[in-house]
């Protein structure tokens, strides 16, 4: 499920994939650093049937543009082919992803070479915060599982229930 207009061919606009179950605090960091570098920046949640959310799809995309709604800049969309794909479709010159750790950055650079290899696409990374580095999804996951407070690592004001 794209969001709805086709954005004008100048702005500098990166897609920032990932699955997003849930957003973090972490995720936020990177699109208000991400934002100081391009124009719009598009939310784009991945679907891959064989990976089993906590959320559903919808719900997803509806707390991230719930914390979202008064920022223009930021879109959420979903895609359900290759990312590249999707970032053509978005009118996306680049995509934006975060590195915790030296594990990320081998993962980050095979993805980002290919893509560039096959569509022109450049990545570029943001180094987590340092702050921030422990904080993963599958983690934050985890703790929902088990009944946890995690309002310590999601945005304030989101609403998971």
């Amino acid at each position: 499920m794209a969001p709805e207009a086709v954005p004008h061919p100048s702005l500098r606009i990166a897609l920032f994939p990932g699955t997003f179950d849930p957003f973090t605090i972490g995720h936020e960091s990177l699109v208000r650093r991400g934002l100081q570098l391009v124009d719009e920046i598009v939310i784009s949640i991945g679907v891959n049937e064989d990976k089993k959310t906590y959320f559903a799809l919808e719900k997803r995309l509806e707390m991230i543009r719930n914390l979202y709604r008064n920022e223009p800049r930021v879109k959420v969309g979903s895609y359900d082919s290759l990312t590249i794909e999707f970032a053509r479709k978005m009118g996306a010159k680049f995509i934006l992803r975060g590195i915790r750790s030296v594990n990320d950055f081998e993962y980050e650079k095979t993805i980002a070479d290919m893509n560039r290899t096959i569509s022109g696409i450049e990545t570029f990374v943001l180094f987590t915060e340092p702050e921030l580095t422990h904080i993963s999804s599958s983690h934050v996951r985890e703790l929902l599982r088990y009944g946890h407070d995690v309002s310590a690592f999601v945005p304030k004001g989101m609403v998971l229930g």
